[in-house]
């Protein structure tokens, strides 16, 4: 199973929902911007203006379910743009709809004469889960850049390559509907970001597991080029920089996937009638047993979820894995901004010790020596530290080395800062996956509420800084911040977010990760 306070994450995604309201409506002015498909009206909170549930495509609905997206149409009179739009089908229980290709804009209200950089922000969630209300953007604007975030399709709905999709659209990329609802997003960026103060040509994509996974495909998408100048990856999954670790589905592959799910709700043939019946069905129904829990879990014993294929190679949108495209060069040639979590997700299973160090083949030994010198660590511990490692820490290193060979400016981190008021509770030992999140977007009371603290506040500056001026420039470090230096592939040195503050030194899990290295450059 699956490790590391994903219970805790979800605790956390269902506070920072309530923190979206960070301003008042009361007495705020409202704003208007005329894009392409008409006029909006926002909400001004402050010093920063919002627009919210934008629509940046055509409802993927009816015959448009499991197609590519579509333009909107344009709308006459002003948009009402207060308000989030509805998040994408899923299961957890809030307001979704499969009507749902909207964004939303944060961005300053006094307008900069110089347009301003912008972050486009992508949730994670396994490619099952997730929502914008919980990561709002404002504290981010309020320092002079234009931010977005965008709903995308999950799930069955998202990734999906039904043979029929095939015949019916033989010329359009079929499967990743996810992505290319992010691809969409992006173009629509740079169509129309100039309205609300942005930089087209300065766009830098960001997002965390899942998230960080998307920004990972764009890099190495050829649809994708030219859409970004910089990408910020937190603790990236599905997929990693490891093939093996977590592995894209082929194109045959994922159309089994979508005829066994099919089949099992009564629905057989690989023709238009099929297809049919499948667009009949309530979108409720093809989320059902998908949660983002149930995706890992499933990950993790090697039995996934019927009709999950998760993101897969195309042969359109993705040709080929990260790693390949990694290794060979073939990735969009920006700066970037990779790490982890000192305690992020893992996956995988082992119910004793020596399940979990066969993981290792002939390294076993090696690995215990280093994971469990004394024989005192709890099987608990030990799965946590393990499977990290293997699935997020290590690639994240990985990521990093390809990127300096590849002769990209590079900088790599790790987070392990824990909020003043959990540092006594003994599940807190360490940054948990996803709970850099509250930092790097400035807002830290997200997560503790009024029991966020200055050296809360502070360490959400500092974190949340790094990101804005690499997102001004192409580079993390300006003023008085310690210095991040490039990351170093000949070198064991990391940039650490502690809280004692920021270290920059010899990484203390380098004969950790260089074991899960030598494991993988073995089983090429």
């Amino acid at each position: 199973m699956f490790v590391n306070g994903s219970r805790k994450f979800l605790l956390f995604l269902a506070v920072a929902s309530c923190q979206v309201t960070f301003a008042s409506r009361s007495g705020a002015a409202d704003d208007t911007v005329t894009i392409d498909s008409g006029m909006l009206k926002g909400e001004r909170s402050g010093t920063v203006v919002s627009f919210k549930g934008i629509p940046y495509a055509a409802p993927p609905v009816g015959d448009l379910r499991w197609r590519n997206p579509r333009p909107m149409k344009p709308w006459s009179g002003t948009r009402d743009a207060r308000n989030f739009g509805p998040s994408c089908m899923q299961t957890d229980d809030l307001p979704k709809s499969e009507d749902c290709l909207t964004l939303n804009v944060w961005t300053p209200a006094k307008r900069s004469r110089t347009p301003l950089p912008v972050m486009v922000w992508i949730y994670g969630g396994a490619l099952a889960h997730g929502n914008t209300p919980q990561y709002p953007g404002g504290q981010l604007a309020a320092r002079k850049v234009v931010f977005v975030s965008m709903n995308y399709r999950m799930g069955r709905l998202g990734y999906f390559a039904h043979p029929a999709l095939m015949k019916e659209a033989p010329d359009e990329p079929v499967g990743n509907y996810g992505y290319m609802d992010q691809l969409a997003a992006l173009k629509w960026v740079q169509k129309n970001i100039e309205a609300f103060g942005g930089d087209p040509k300065k766009v830098t994509i960001f997002g965390e597991s899942a998230g960080g996974g998307s920004v990972m495909a764009h890099m190495i998408s050829p649809l994708s080029r030219g859409l970004f100048r910089g990408a910020i990856l937190q603790s990236p999954g599905l997929p990693t920089a490891r093939a093996e670790s977590t592995p894209l589905s082929t194109l045959k592959a994922a159309e089994k996937t979508a005829l066994d799910y099919a089949a099992s709700l009564g629905i057989n043939g690989s023709d238009a009638e099929a297809l049919t019946a499948l667009r009949a069905l309530p979108a409720e129904k093809l989320t059902e047993g998908a949660s983002a829990q149930e995706v890992l879990a499933g990950m993790s014993t090697g039995k996934p979820v019927i009709g999950i294929s998760g993101a897969m190679i195309d042969g359109r949108f993705l040709l080929e894995t990260p790693e390949a495209a990694f290794a060979a060069g073939r990735q969009a040639p920006v700066p970037v901004i990779v790490g982890a979590n000192d305690r992020d997700l893992g996956i995988g299973q082992a119910a004793t010790k020596d399940d979990l160090f066969a993981l290792f083949g002939k390294h076993a030994a090696e690995a215990r020596s280093l994971y469990d010198p004394s024989g005192q660590q709890t099987l608990d511990e030990l799965k946590q530290q393990v499977l990290a490692d293997k699935t997020l820490v290590e690639p994240s290193r990985h990521l990093a080395d390809e990127m300096i060979r590849a002769g990209q400016p590079t900088w790599w981190y790790r987070f392990s800062y824990v909020a003043e008021a959990l540092r006594n509770d003994p599940a807190w030992k360490g940054t948990l996956h996803g709970f850099e999140i509250p930092y790097t977007l400035g807002i830290p009371d997200a997560l503790v509420k009024d029991k966020v603290t200055p050296a809360d506040w502070a360490m959400a500056t500092l974190a949340s800084e790094y990101w804005l001026e690499f997102a001004r420039r192409g580079d993390p470090n300006s003023g008085s911040r310690p210095k991040w230096p490039h990351h170093d592939p000949f070198a064991d040195r990391v940039i650490d977010f502690t809280n004692h503050g920021v270290t920059f030194g010899a990484d203390p899990l380098k004969p950790r990760l260089d074991l899960w290295q030598s494991y993988w450059e073995e089983k090429r």
